[in-house]
């Protein structure tokens, strides 16, 4: 297991929503202060604010394509249609590897069949993220 994995999962044993543990692994590479990405991260656990929607580990991957590949605001319209397409790609890979992107189905709430665990969704998010985002670095 490499060192951001076991970050990510070390964050989360210590309470981290699983948002925060992707966000806060990939921290040292998105130059971006850990205090800041917690804060804007948490409301993203348990599928947005324990609503069991889309999954908090999946959601921190979609952040950082956005913070990795956004030109910013004066470079929107150049950047967009780019992070869009490498958002679908995370996702369809997420929904691939995890059985779906919803929090609820993967933990298997509505049906008692469990998809994945909160590790495992925090481990296929890592591995999305070094291989669709930070692939070349």
């Amino acid at each position: 297991m490499d060192k951001i994995t076991e970050r990510a999962l070390q964050l989360h044993k210590q309470g981290n929503n699983c948002c925060q543990s992707v966000c806060l692994a990939f921290a040292d590479k998105l130059c971006i202060d850990e205090e800041v990405l917690f804060k804007i991260s948490e409301g993203f656990g348990a599928g947005m604010g324990n609503l069991q929607g889309s999954c908090g580990a999946l959601s921190a991957a979609v952040m950082i394509a956005g913070l990795y590949n956004s030109g910013g605001k004066d470079a929107a319209v150049r950047t967009k249609s780019k992070t869009y397409k490498l958002v679908s790609q995370i996702n369809n890979e997420f929904v691939n590897l995890a059985g779906s992107m919803y929090c609820k189905e993967i933990k298997g709430l509505e049906t008692g069949h469990v998809l994945k665990s909160c590790d495992g969704c925090i481990e296929t998010a890592v591995y999305i993220i070094k291989n669709f985002i930070f692939k070349d670095n």
